[in-house]
């Protein structure tokens, strides 16, 4: 298991947490978070002993944005005029997100206080958000004169719809936990104490009763449905995962473990024996 600074990682009874570890700076974002959010996200791919992944902060904040420590030229990234991409750096965030976009396995906000810009922005590919009361949610990038990163003009207004992305964006202001909820970015609101228990709740139902292949495959084909452009797309996906699956071992499973009235016990290998159910689709390159 590689060691990390600015993150904690265990797994425990096939639940993933990750944890953002820097409460003395409210969890802010640095080159070396980035790096670690990278590798802990490969280790729990490859890892079948976990089975969903919660991602919180330490202390009062989830994660306070990016690092400023470096005054006003944090976001500076020195003197170039082309605007083509081969004289672009990428976006440290940008790579989180399209990370955790590619995870293998569900993943859960617990969004247990402020998250500002990329603490925002990087729970926009994890597929249940849930908050504390205390929480604090802000796209604040007009506010400080960038814009939106890590995917966020991509991912935003998928999750929450237009209208209410522009509005959230174009003013920056800071959210409230129960605005964010009313608006569909957080699922449910929760007392600061009950919030990881209710995020272990929705994991281990996860972990407890589904195939982490089904899964692995469903969250594959749910985000990038996003982007098709006709339900045929989906359908010739669904046609391929159905047959694939329904030869496997965890079909014969589920559909055994239904007609003796007890558990499954699913044993496909997520990091093995994942199908590719995608065989036109070319991850798209940064150049």
């Amino acid at each position: 298991m590689p060691e990390y600074t600015q993150i904690r990682y265990e797994v425990s009874d096939s639940i993933a947490t990750v944890t953002l570890a820097r409460p003395e700076k409210m969890n802010a974002f640095t080159g070396v978070m980035m790096r670690e959010l990278l590798d802990v996200f490969d280790v729990i791919d490859a890892d079948d002993a976990a089975r969903a992944v919660i991602v919180t902060g330490d202390g009062k904040a989830f994660c306070a944005g990016a690092d400023l420590s470096g005054g006003a030229k944090t976001f500076d990234d020195g003197d170039w005029s082309s605007t083509s991409d081969d004289s672009v750096r990428r976006d440290g965030g940008g790579q989180v997100t399209l990370r955790i976009f590619a995870c293998k396995k569900p993943v859960i906000a617990a969004i247990n206080g402020a998250a500002v810009g990329i603490g925002a922005t990087m729970t926009l590919p994890m597929d249940v958000r849930l908050a504390s009361s205390a929480a604090r949610i802000g796209f604040v990038f007009t506010r400080r004169g960038i814009v939106p990163e890590a995917c966020s003009s991509w991912f935003l207004p998928r999750v929450v719809g237009i209208s209410r992305a522009a509005e959230w964006v174009y003013t920056g202001r800071i959210l409230s936990a129960d605005e964010a909820a009313s608006g569909g970015l957080v699922r449910t609101v929760y007392a600061p104490e009950e919030l990881l228990p209710a995020a272990r709740t929705l994991a281990r139902e996860i972990a407890d009763n589904t195939s982490g292949v089904s899964v692995a495959l469903s969250r594959q084909m749910l985000w990038r449905m996003l982007g098709a452009d006709h339900p045929m797309q989906a359908h010739r996906v669904d046609s391929r995962a159905i047959q694939l699956r329904g030869r496997s071992a965890d079909a014969h499973e589920g559909v055994t473990s239904f007609l003796e009235k007890r558990p499954a016990k699913f044993s496909d290998s997520v990091a093995a024996s994942l199908p590719d159910v995608f065989p036109e689709w070319q991850d798209p390159q940064f150049s």
